[in-house]
């Protein structure tokens, strides 16, 4: 009689103590004393594995490995970086896909899956934060293009500057004054790197969070393409 496991419906061999893909203890009826339940403990040599937990090490190392691409990918280096948050979401996806192969486990949870997603989330991140920032800062005081950069910066201020005041006038609180003391300090170089260091870091929260969902997304995939559907 071929015996199933409870949980993931492999088979289990009548020697194993757990279910070798989901980990989940076996007990057997038998014919023996009366059909008690056999459990056989002192075979139980090595530690039940469970599907939530994660092997730091190895899931590190992948998580650095496919964080430094996607963080480029997702900076202002790139010109794909307007992708930057599905180049995260896969890398994560991915990052969850390798360490479950090279673990070899059948599966994990989305918990488990979410949280290796949320290292190369914040890996990658803050890699498209430092590659941004670094950008600006050759090309400011490295190259010596500091006129183009002002120039550019002073197009977006002035853009929306005009989106704000249509926007007030349409609600009848227009203050002149006000905006203009908002343009003085957004043109100024305080105001200026304040505002990019805001982008910069917001858009790292971003790619953090997409890629919790593409981790949490990678283990889903690996667990219904390794697992039989019940």
């Amino acid at each position: 009689m071929e015996i199933t496991c409870n949980r993931c419906h492999r088979t289990v061999q009548v020697e194993d103590c757990y279910c070798p893909a989901c980990g989940l203890p076996q007990f057997f009826f038998t014919a023996e004393d009366g059909g008690g339940v056999q459990s056989r403990p002192e075979l139980w040599n090595e530690a039940v594995r469970d599907a939530g937990t994660v092997a730091w090490k190895p899931a590190l190392r992948l998580a650095m490995v496919l964080a430094v691409p996607a963080g480029l990918l997702s900076s202002a280096l790139s010109p794909l970086s307007g992708g930057g948050l599905f180049w995260m979401t896969v890398a994560a996806a991915l990052t969850v896909y390798c360490y479950v192969r090279s673990q070899q486990t059948p599966w994990i949870t989305l918990g488990a899956g979410a949280r290796i997603g949320m290292v190369t989330g914040i890996l990658g991140g803050w890699l498209a934060f430092g590659f941004s920032g670094g950008a600006l800062f050759v090309n400011r005081f490295v190259l010596h293009h500091p006129a183009e950069i002002d120039a550019e910066w002073k197009t977006r201020v002035d853009l929306s500057q005009q989106m704000t005041q249509q926007l007030a006038a349409q609600m009848g609180q227009s203050d002149a004054a006000q905006l203009q003391a908002q343009k003085a300090w957004m043109l100024s170089p305080w105001g200026h790197a304040g505002i990019e260091a805001f982008s910069f870091a917001s858009s790292a929260v971003f790619l953090i969070l997409f890629a919790v969902a593409g981790g949490a997304l990678g283990a889903r995939l690996t667990a219904r393409s390794r697992r039989p559907e019940v």
